[in-house]
């Protein structure tokens, strides 16, 4: 067996490991809280179509040798005698069968010589945690897809196979298994598109109203373009073993083919990190704008704080209990008939002259210049 290693950073997201340690190799250990697999069959050529839901698996064995292409779904890993049976039909190696049950695999290519395991990551719904594991088999008359859910992105493959648009019915299985990977890798342009819209709104709040809640969200972005991250990056070089090594299954007509899909990853990721640092950026706007705010504050308080220090020691002064009666210099404003409305004018024309100081030094009512 042929393998190709694709060196990646180490996820934050760590997966239980089902089997026992010291296992044989190619025990399969499905995963408890699997869903019941449903199965489709579409089988084509040139002229000829075929598409059902298989009840029984000899109706697969039942397509074989009859149609060019042969591409069985599989949607849910509940079923361990299914897999299996799966593998005797299309002669699917047992180690290759087991990275199928065992979805915690970072998307690779593994050359098994007669078929090719090809593991990538669906994108993951907006506002949910956890890409989904696709495995793609690749044959001579065959692609077998195994998947953890039900419902995909591949509906516009199959209204293309059922119309005959584009040259699908006429290529082989590599340009099947071709068109299910770039409709894979493009399913992350939309999710990314609604992030966008998020980052947005999430703009305006952090600037028009921030308050505690906004960091909660800002960090569950983050953490979800992470796993994005996490899921692509490990694509590229995917792609990048199956245009660079020599394959049989593929042909060099499909190889030009994939370095579209190559280009297509090297786009999501530098899409991703934009959001990412966008999405930084909008943690260090919400801090700016507390700031900037608590500055506000402290400064309305410090231009009252300032204006009342005066007009403190003005009430101090008149409030000392001098007697003007044992000295004329004892506070005689005391025994002024206008005494009152003159130490509320003092302090009146004492705050607007700090209030017009403060306006002509461009601290308050408009910016400094």
């Amino acid at each position: 067996m042929k393998k190709f290693k694709i060196h990646t950073g180490l996820r934050r997201i760590r997966k239980k490991r089902r089997s026992t340690p010291g296992a044989a190799p190619g025990t399969l250990v499905p995963d408890p809280h699997a869903i019941h697999p449903k199965v489709t069959l579409i089988a084509y050529g040139p002229e000829e179509l075929e598409e059902s839901t298989i009840e029984d698996i000899k109706e697969v064995e039942g397509a074989l040798g009859r149609f060019p292409v042969i591409w069985v779904n599989v949607d849910g890993l509940a079923d361990h005698q299914l897999i299996v049976d799966l593998g005797s039909i299309f002669g699917l190696h047992p180690l290759a069968l087991e990275d199928v049950v065992n979805t915690h695999q970072r998307p690779k290519v593994d050359d098994y010589e007669s078929n090719i395991l090809i593991v990538t990551r669906l994108a993951p719904v907006v506002g949910e945690h956890g890409t989904e594991q696709l495995s793609v088999f690749l044959g001579n008359n065959f692609v077998v897809t195994f998947q953890e859910r039900h419902g995909d992105c591949f509906n516009p493959v199959r209204e293309r196979i059922r119309h005959g648009r584009g040259r699908i019915r006429e290529a082989g299985v590599d340009y099947l298994a071709y068109a299910l990977l770039d409709t894979a890798v493009d399913g992350y342009f939309p999710a990314l598109e609604k992030y966008s819209d998020i980052l947005e709104d999430l703009e305006e709040q952090v600037l028009d109203d921030p308050d505690v809640a906004v960091v909660g969200r800002i960090h569950g972005l983050k953490r979800e373009l992470l796993e994005f991250k996490h899921a692509i990056w490990p694509q590229r070089d995917l792609f990048g073993v199956l245009i660079r090594d020599t394959m049989d299954l593929i042909t060099d007509q499909t190889t030009v083919y994939l370095r579209d899909c190559y280009d297509h990853t090297v786009q999501l990721m530098d899409l991703t990190e934009t959001h990412r640092e966008t999405a930084s950026g909008l943690l260090d706007t919400y801090h700016s704008s507390i700031s900037t705010r608590m500055n506000e504050i402290m400064k309305v308080l410090t231009i009252i704080a300032t204006i009342f220090i005066p007009l403190s020691f003005i009430a101090g002064v008149y409030g000392m209990n001098f007697d003007p009666q044992v000295s004329p210099w004892n506070m005689p404003e005391l025994s002024w008939y206008y005494g009152y409305p003159y130490a509320i004018g003092l302090m009146a024309s004492l705050a607007g002259g700090l209030l017009f100081y403060f306006y002509r030094k461009g601290w308050i009512g408009r910016r400094r210049r």
